[in-house]
């Protein structure tokens, strides 16, 4: 029998170790979300800044939902086996920073008490965007969310993330202790602002003192990320195990490019995150329109558009010439709505983004992709999309985008075979479709009036929303892309 990765000794020589001591290390970071894509950038970053630099910066994780992650990190003593992987090889990094996890709904008062350690110095997230309670027609909460509704009403018992933030901030208020800096890592538009908006929105409502020692104390910075990291498999685990000589049940597999863009604004202290490469800026959002239009508004292009056409990974959509092409022209396109960004040439990643996406090590699904399509439209497509017709453009390429998430919303594939939406207003959708006839206009024009999701510059654009009906009528009575 296979012996698990619990500590760094007897590794096989293949692996590449933490340059630190790790018993020496302290917590000083509680993430929310420890996810694969946290496994993959932010641990890492602090697992490369910690080796360079120092610092009592160790990792407690939490789950707020599913134990399968805390459970098997508790059980290696926070190890894990991170596989880069590119067309050279695949080499194993053994992550090292995390101590312990927890799991809020197993015992929620461990979590809160952790929150109000004043050991815990950042409280950083990785949960997706619909975990934030956040409604996009208003801007702020929504109070019909579970998470929201559920603490607002019982604001000590908290089981959303926003009701675990506000409850340890209220907890080292009335003791007198440090507020922790909330660090938000998804991928949302100023996700520091909103991160405030909500928390502040939610704290006013059951304290308004509370609300105003928030707004004075707390800082909220913004940050960018990027790193392609699709979902673990079977040969994820058996290339750890061939790698490391462990089994390796938490195990997670990326690329060789990792980016991350800060805004330096902490409350009590941070790792030095950019001796790791990690870029610190007083401002954040240039990059992040960047990366959300250009890499994640293609990816999303991509998925749709692939998943209906019946490829299954993003680096078998980029074997399609036309759809290479497709991604090129979209990534021109949102190059177009955006300011300079300093230090970046955009032709240049645009190049380096083909590049990626063709990746012929990763096997990104494109149904992995296409979940939360209503969360990530706004930002990465109709945001720009709205911008650009503002200006005279045509906005094709997301016309396009929006008439494949259209036909991928009819959760039918192109043999007939039903799949589940993975969106969390899926029930919404199906309903505004349930007696539409099957036809571009029609169905375009029920999922125009979905509320909240479209703004009235495009829903209300005759010549654009004719443009998608006619775009998803040949991808309903086709089945084909036909569109570039």
């Amino acid at each position: 029998m296979i012996e698990r990765l619990t500590s760094l000794s007897g590794l096989a020589p293949t692996a590449k170790l933490p340059g630190y001591d790790r018993k020496a290390l302290k917590p000083g970071i509680l993430h929310l979300g420890p996810g694969a894509f946290f496994r993959a950038h932010f641990a890492p970053f602090t697992d490369a800044a910690i080796a360079v630099a120092g610092g009592d910066w160790g990792i407690e994780v939490a789950s707020l939902r599913t134990a399968d992650v805390a459970d098997h990190l508790n059980e290696q003593n926070g190890l894990y086996t991170m596989l880069v992987r590119d067309t050279s090889g695949t080499t194993a990094h053994v992550i090292g920073p995390i101590l312990r996890a927890h799991v809020a709904t197993r015992n929620p008062g461990d979590l809160l008490a952790r929150l109000e350690d004043p050991a815990i110095r950042i409280v950083s997230l990785t949960v997706t965007e619909k975990a934030y309670g956040f409604d996009p027609a208003t801007g702020g909460l929504d109070l019909k969310h579970p998470d929201i509704d559920a603490d607002l009403a019982d604001r000590h018992a908290p089981r959303g993330v926003i009701g675990y933030l506000v409850e340890g901030l209220a907890r080292r208020r009335t003791k007198g202790i440090a507020p922790f800096t909330p660090l938000s890592c998804d991928n949302l538009p100023s996700n520091g602002a909103v991160l405030k908006r909500l928390v502040l929105e939610f704290a006013g409502r059951i304290d308004p003192d509370l609300r105003q020692w928030i707004e004075v104390n707390v800082p909220f910075p913004s940050t960018m990320v990027d790193r392609i990291t699709p979902a673990s498999t079977d040969a994820t685990y058996r290339d750890a195990q061939r790698l490391t000589g462990r089994q390796d049940l938490a195990a997670i597999e990326t690329e060789p490019f990792t980016q991350w863009v800060i805004e330096d604004h902490f409350a009590n202290g941070r790792p030095e995150w950019e001796k790791a490469g990690a870029l610190m800026v007083e401002e954040v959002s240039a990059y992040e329109k960047m990366k959300l239009r250009m890499l994640n508004g293609a990816h999303s292009l991509l998925a749709y558009l692939g998943y209906i056409a019946g490829y299954e990974l993003i680096r078998d959509v980029m074997d399609d010439t036309g759809l290479a092409a497709l991604a090129r022209r979209h990534m021109n396109a949102a190059a177009a709505t955006l300011d300079p960004v300093p230090g970046i040439d955009l032709e240049a990643y645009a190049d380096e983004l083909i590049a990626r996406f063709a990746n012929k090590a990763i096997a990104h699904r494109t149904y992995q992709i296409a979940m939360d399509g209503t969360q990530k439209l706004p930002q990465r497509l109709l945001e720009p999309a709205t911008e650009a017709l503002a200006h005279g453009a045509k906005a094709e390429t997301y016309a396009i985008a929006v008439a494949a998430w259209m036909r991928y919303a009819l959760g039918v594939d192109r043999n007939g075979k039903s799949y589940e939406l993975r969106d969390p207003r899926a029930a919404e959708i199906a309903a505004l479709l349930a007696d539409v006839p099957r036809n571009g206009g029609a169905v375009s024009k029920a999922l125009f009036g979905l509320p909240g999701l479209f703004p009235a510059a495009l829903s209300g654009n005759l010549a654009w929303t004719e443009d998608v009906a006619n775009k998803l009528e040949i991808l309903i009575q086709d089945n084909k892309l036909p569109l570039f």
